[in-house]
């Protein structure tokens, strides 16, 4: 819809258009007509929107902390899952994977070579030398954060280590990589950057998200892929960045019993870091800091 420099803004900020996102929408429209692929307004966050989403990241932290006070050997996957349930409904928010598309958990704990969406269970022990991934999703008040942290438990190989350690590094990097009228390939090729210098290897069908008014929203945020390329990335954009990088080949299957839990095709260990962010005029603010 074309606006008048004199009507509302289209972002609800209650300002006039030509006081808010008009020079915006045509810096937008100039790369547009470059080719260049641009996010529609869809995806653009309001300050207002932000800022839920930044309570909803502050409880996601939090949770996450008290995760990395609990966990230990001997623990199952199912206490983890119970811990950050009852966190959650601590601070009057909703676990976000609880029923998510028949997800039957609050949250996803991938152990080992497991890449991701693995489901707490009480026969899931865990034990010294295990790496692990807990992956919480917070609802409070309408808005979504997601993030992810791995796990050490007990005394793990050096090569777990490593890849534990390669896989946060490759994070930072991706996410230093992000500049307002950047690309989305900018965050992809400073992660590949990183994990390739090992031997790693990194997933490519399955990525980062835009999140905040839902779960998973556009756009896709491949973690593959070269600097320049992708959608331009501009403020006001909200999503995640989580690499799920192996020590072996990049080849997974899915469980077929469940349908949910991703497994390394040959067997060998997989990590996953996770944040959510916004994209300013001057870079990034994390919002699971």
């Amino acid at each position: 819809m074309k606006l008048d420099r004199n009507d509302l803004c289209w972002c609800s900020s209650g300002k006039k258009y030509k006081k808010c996102h008009m020079d915006f929408d045509e810096k937008i429209q100039s790369y547009a007509d470059m080719g260049i692929i641009v996010p529609d307004r869809s995806l653009i966050k309001n300050e207002e929107q932000i800022e839920g989403i930044r309570e909803s990241g502050r409880i996601n932290t939090w949770i996450l902390d008290e995760v990395g006070k609990n966990i230990k050997a001997g623990m199952s996957t199912d206490e983890i899952n119970t811990l950050v349930h009852n966190l959650t409904i601590s601070k009057g928010a909703i676990p976000a994977p609880l029923g998510y598309e028949g997800f039957p958990k609050s949250t996803c704990t991938s152990i080992n070579n497991v890449v991701c969406h693995g489901i707490p269970s009480k026969n899931d022990i865990l034990k010294s030398g295990d790496i692990i991934n807990v992956d919480v999703t917070t609802i409070y008040n309408g808005y979504f954060a997601d993030a992810s942290r791995m796990y050490c438990i007990g005394q793990v190989t050096p090569e777990a280590k490593q890849l534990v350690e390669v896989t946060k590094t490759a994070l930072e990097a991706g996410i230093a990589a992000i500049k307002p009228w950047g690309n989305l390939g900018d965050i992809a090729a400073a992660i590949c950057e990183i994990a390739y210098k090992y031997g790693y290897s990194v997933i490519e069908e399955i990525g980062g998200h835009g999140i905040g008014i839902g779960f998973h929203e556009e756009p896709y945020v491949c973690h593959v892929g070269e600097k320049g390329e992708g959608m331009l990335l501009v403020p006001g954009m909200v999503f995640t960045v989580e690499p799920m990088i192996n020590a072996g080949k990049e080849e997974f299957y899915t469980d077929e019993k469940n349908g949910w839990t991703i497994y390394t095709n040959d067997g060998s260990l997989s990590a996953q870091w996770e944040h959510t962010l916004v994209v300013t005029q001057t870079g990034i603010e994390l919002l699971t800091w």
